[in-house]
């Protein structure tokens, strides 16, 4: 099966200049793919991924080793968020671990913000998925913010019980709790969220139609659904394909963080406006998070960085040689950092 994306114009704007879409505009035919076989074709031909069952099952499991083996690592250096930091344009890569984490933080209140939480529909929030957990940073922190119920899903076994052991320590265990559970086949009733938050777990999904169908089908009616991700570049009318070494660039960093085809922010609108959905927005964020991976590299090259890196294995080795590329890629253009929000009518 396949789902095609329309040629599109859409072009996502910095922070504070932003794209909206009241109405679907554009026909999509978006097909649930056979349990056997899955094809996404995205950005008008230019990601084309044909991947059997067994396929997704291995990068369904390389995905959960990643972060079994790296969790640790992040955050015995980065703390609890496993995400990147929202900072003024230009801002030095010299800041303090406090002032990295205090990003890390902006991140989710920026993204609320920019998807119109306002102080009235907070007291609206009252349950929460997490898709893409990581251990559990963001959950704990909307979940004492709203005071809501906040369930949090991810691939790593590891994650969810370190994520569940910090709500325990935190005295949230009774709002909050984490569960290994795939992303594209979520194991919960229609409509059961006020919010469903995605930070940085979309690239991880193989198929995005099913994932944002997933997205859609989880929201309550008026509930948000707010995706931050990482995307390639919207193509260029007339354009079919990014350039070769565009694509190859994206091929290296993919054979690392086990991540499949890319997408573009016009690429998941179109998908969300194949729904009934409405004020579709989305934004460039990528100068916001510009001094991120050099920060982390600083990390890395410190001794207390190497000593962790080490001693954690060869895929957060790995890691740390394939962030050279991450910055490359945003230097070029082709690396967007893209959010993307809607509402679910009532």
């Amino acid at each position: 099966m396949k789902a095609t994306l329309s040629p599109s114009s859409l072009t996502c704007l910095p922070h504070r200049k932003v794209s909206s879409f009241q109405s679907p505009s554009l026909l999509l035919r978006t097909l649930r793919p056979s349990s056997a076989s899955m094809t996404m074709t995205a950005a008008r031909g230019n990601v084309a991924v044909t991947a059997s069952a067994t396929s997704v099952e291995k990068l369904r499991q390389g995905i959960a080793e990643f972060y079994n083996e790296t969790s640790g690592l992040w955050e015995e250096i980065w703390g609890d968020h496993m995400h990147h930091g929202f900072y003024d344009p230009d801002s030095s890569v010299q800041l303090s671990d406090s002032g990295h984490r205090e990003a890390q933080i902006r991140m989710i209140e920026e993204s609320l913000r920019f998807a119109g939480v306002t102080d009235e529909e907070e007291k609206k929030i009252k349950r929460v998925v997490d898709v893409g957990c990581g251990i559990g940073g963001s959950s704990r922190y909307l979940a004492s913010k709203f005071g809501a119920e906040c369930i949090g899903i991810t691939l790593s076994p590891f994650q969810a019980k370190r994520a569940n052991d910090l709500a325990a320590a935190q005295s949230l265990s009774h709002k909050v709790s984490f569960q290994v559970a795939d992303a594209l086949e979520q194991p919960f009733e229609d409509g059961r969220f006020d919010l469903v938050w995605s930070m940085e777990s979309g690239e991880h999904m193989p198929d995005k139609a099913k994932f944002v169908n997933e997205l859609v089908r989880v929201a309550a009616p008026g509930g948000k659904i707010i995706i931050v991700t990482w995307c390639h570049r919207n193509l260029s009318e007339g354009e079919e394909a990014l350039q070769p070494w565009e694509q190859d660039l994206l091929n290296k960093i993919c054979k690392t963080f086990y991540l499949p085809a890319w997408c573009s922010t016009s690429d998941y609108v179109k998908l969300l406006q194949s729904h009934s959905i409405q004020d579709i927005k989305c934004a460039d964020w990528s100068e916001n998070v510009a001094p991120f991976w050099p920060a982390v590299i600083q990390t890395a090259l410190t001794w207390k960085g190497l000593v962790s890196l080490l001693r954690s294995g060869m895929k957060s080795i790995k890691g740390a040689l394939t962030m050279p590329l991450m910055i490359k890629g945003y230097k070029k253009g082709i690396i967007k950092f893209g959010i993307i929000t809607c509402q679910k009518p009532l």
